[in-house]
């Protein structure tokens, strides 16, 4: 940064720089004091290679361009402008939103994401992008440390993204791209800025896919020094682990690939990725929920709960809505066409029609299927539980499975108001339908001890819960 703009030194003819909050390669922030307005604000300064008036107006008028952006997924840009000092350097200045929180680098330093809060943050720097892009502008340094995190609720339930540091953000189609050196972060950057070629919209939409691959597995794709890193994908892709399931495979290999035409654009990522946060709940079960062994088994089973009520099945859905924070939660059985509670904390033992439930859903699935806001989800909203008076908001569930694969039943949660569970929540759930598993296979061992020799044994195999 220039010597001239020390503390003290007002930009823009408003903004008064205080203390050094920040620095990059290409510029620094300040805490700044907005005094026209009275509030605190952020400066960013860049040093611009501008050396004549004419190259001086480009800038500014590229700063102005900048500074329209308004995107709930951008942090907002008040005002920019340039500044001369008086050795003649020209300074590009953006004002900024003054954000307190951590950043994604930050985060990750703890360790990986969620795969449901991969694909929320993942949306939400998709359409961000896409509004970037649509209005010709390319970001060219998408990496972790320039998304910063919001948790309205602030214990992780919805983490969401703003993406920042637009300081090598370009007009796209500019006819004189830096051609001498990188521009971006080595870890993070695309081929074509490798090779020092104009870096367009499909160039965010791969260091976006690098971004997403480091919060799912924890590791940087292309690991190593920064020339190595850089050097590495021009001859490959990354290496994308199957376990990911085949949705996550299929966009970040499209994310990555090679050409950038073989890219999607950021717009068609937003979609894979909504699909993702709503539905991405893994790979349906190889067991369709109409299986006639699965609906004999779970019958059964069904037919046993409506005897008696297992207190031990009582203590899990209790614990289930003590510590998840949940007015309701319920060990359930699905038959073909009824739906069974063995056991609930916040409602009743009986049964009703598999169509006023949401759990004929869950044993389709082959994770936990959970809904953030049901009412609005297309999936879930016409259904009478959420319809129906004082409805509901919030549903997870975990189908609860024998050895061949067959979903007899699930544990479920449900809450009045639209919320989301943390990764240690989402745990707690698997863990505690886990135990409801072991209760079953308990209770059908128990059965079994006192039936004839020769009768059918429907619930042959342990039951465990899906990973």
């Amino acid at each position: 940064m220039p010597r001239q703009m020390e503390p003290g030194t007002v930009v823009g003819g408003r903004y008064r720089l205080q203390e050094r909050i920040g620095a990059g390669s290409m510029g620094s922030v300040h805490r700044a004091v907005d005094e026209l307005l009275g509030r605190d604000v952020a400066v960013k300064l860049i040093a611009s290679r501008a050396r004549t008036d004419e190259e001086r107006r480009r800038n500014e008028a590229e700063a102005k361009v900048l500074s329209q952006l308004n995107h709930h997924s951008l942090i907002t840009l008040f005002d920019a402008g340039t500044e001369v000092s008086p050795s003649s350097t020209s300074i590009v200045w953006l004002a900024m939103e003054l954000v307190q929180g951590s950043d994604l680098s930050r985060r990750l330093a703890k360790g990986r994401l969620p795969v449901r809060q991969v694909a929320h943050l993942a949306y939400d720097l998709a359409i961000g992008l896409d509004y970037m892009h649509r209005g010709g502008i390319v970001h060219r340094d998408i990496k972790p440390a320039n998304i910063l995190l919001f948790d309205y609720r602030e214990d992780e339930t919805r983490l969401r993204a703003k993406l920042t540091d637009f300081g090598v953000a370009q007009m796209a189609g500019d006819p004189n791209p830096q051609s001498e050196e990188f521009t971006g972060t080595a870890g993070f950057m695309s081929p074509e800025q490798v090779r020092s070629e104009p870096a367009g919209p499909h160039s965010d939409v791969y260091s976006l896919g690098l971004v997403l691959l480091r919060c799912l597995t924890g590791e940087r794709a292309f690991p190593g020094m920064a020339v190595e890193s850089a050097l590495a994908r021009l001859f490959r892709g990354p290496v994308i682990p199957d376990s990911l399931g085949p949705q996550w495979v299929a966009i970040l290999r499209a994310m990555t690939a090679l050409d950038p035409a073989d890219r999607p654009s950021a717009h068609e990522v937003s979609e894979a990725m909504q699909d993702l946060a709503a539905a991405g709940r893994g790979r349906r079960s190889t067991a369709a929920s109409d299986d006639p062994e699965r609906i004999r088994a779970a019958e059964e089973l069904g037919a046993a709960s409506e005897a008696e009520s297992d207190p031990a099945l009582d203590r899990i859905t209790a614990v289930a809505a003590r510590i998840l924070g949940v007015p309701v939660a319920a060990v359930s059985i699905v038959g073909a066409d009824r739906v069974w509670t063995a056991s609930g904390s916040g409602t009743r033992r009986g049964s009703t029609a598999s169509g006023d439930s949401l759990c004929p859903q869950t044993v389709r699935e082959d994770t936990p299927f959970i809904v953030d806001d049901v009412q609005h989800d297309p999936r879930t909203a016409a259904n009478p539980l959420v319809t129906g008076s004082p409805g509901f908001g919030f549903y997870a569930g975990v189908p609860l499975r024998n050895a061949d694969g067959l979903a007899l039943g699930t544990l479920c949660i449900m809450d009045r108001k639209a919320r989301s569970l943390t990764g240690d929540q989402e745990a707690t759930l698997r863990d505690l339908a886990a135990l409801a598993a072991d209760v079953l296979q308990l209770r059908r061992d128990a059965r079994g001890r006192n039936e004839p020799p020769g009768c059918d044994k429907p619930l042959d195999g342990e039951l465990t819960v899906a990973d």
